[in-house]
């Protein structure tokens, strides 16, 4: 159907898109994912008919897919009140370009593999033993593959701090990952952001409260350049040699360890420890 608006106000299907900036197929699309429904469905020829009302709506849509935001998120950002959507924005946003520092980064180290195939992709580094006491941890829990897992890892990591913040926790900093699976760019595992703090917080939404017990654990420590996929699984190759020889039986899934000020470290700063869970005391 084409036109313009009708005698009520209402616009056509055509005229709304045209209006709003998206194709027929793209309002369809949303119509039937619930994200921007027709204000009316006519019953006699059942063309859609949109009000004017909802072109601020379809155009903040059509923003957000030139940004190639995926549906879900448009979703969460429009959920709310326009602050709790800019919040989820800004949690986007940041994931968004955390996902493209590591993909510059592994850029870099391909590059450097290439040019100069006979230098150590690590260089040699001790491998230590600690106890870690135990402690409360806010969590969140995602499937991901190696292409999304940055995102995750970010925006997980945000929305968990803010969580905490709100509730009024004390955060001694720093945060970590579980796999509890292995990610690789081929298929999904379950990851698991977990940060410290204290003080009574309730789980919300995503988020768990659990208590992380006491262990010990065999790590590594790298700096953040050598945080980059695959130069990081260097660092894992290392920590599992290293417990293979000692016969330390492992006693939970590796981990990635980031330091409190990590997201201010330099390239070669010491920023992230590959951890192991083992059995037996530290030495």
């Amino acid at each position: 159907m084409t036109g313009a608006q009708d005698t009520d106000g209402e616009l056509t299907i055509s005229e709304f898109g045209r209006r709003a900036g998206l194709s027929l197929k793209a309002l369809r699309l949303y119509d039937v994912s619930g994200l921007l429904a027709p204000a009316r469905v006519d019953p006699a020829n059942g063309f859609r008919l949109y009000s004017v009302s909802q072109l601020e709506r379809a155009r903040r849509i059509s923003v957000m897919r030139q940004m190639d935001m995926p549906l879900s998120t448009i979703t969460e950002v429009l959920a709310g009140t326009d602050e709790e959507g800019l919040i989820r924005l800004d949690r986007w946003w940041a994931a968004e370009q955390a996902t493209t520092e590591a993909r510059r980064a592994t850029l870099e180290y391909l590059r450097n593999r290439l040019l100069r195939s006979a230098t150590p992709g690590l260089p040699p580094r001790a491998v230590l033993t600690r106890v870690v006491p135990e402690m409360k941890v806010a969590s969140i829990r995602a499937d991901t593959d190696q292409q999304s897992l940055i995102g995750v890892l970010v925006s997980s990591t945000i929305e968990i701090r803010a969580h905490l913040g709100q509730a009024g926790a004390e955060l001694p900093g720093g945060s970590w990952v579980i796999y509890h699976g292995a990610v690789t760019p081929e298929s999904e595992a379950t990851v698991e952001v977990c940060v410290p703090f204290t003080g009574l917080v309730d789980p919300a939404g995503p988020i768990a409260i659990r208590v992380e017990a006491a262990h010990t654990e065999a790590y590594c420590t790298i700096t953040k350049d050598e945080c980059a996929y695959p130069r990081i699984m260097l660092a894992y190759d290392l920590l599992d040699d290293w417990v293979r020889r000692s016969g330390r039986p492992t006693t939970g899934p590796v981990r990635e360890v980031y330091h409190p000020g990590f997201p201010v470290a330099a390239g070669s700063d010491p920023a992230v420890d590959i951890a192991q869970p083992i059995e037996g005391p530290a030495r």
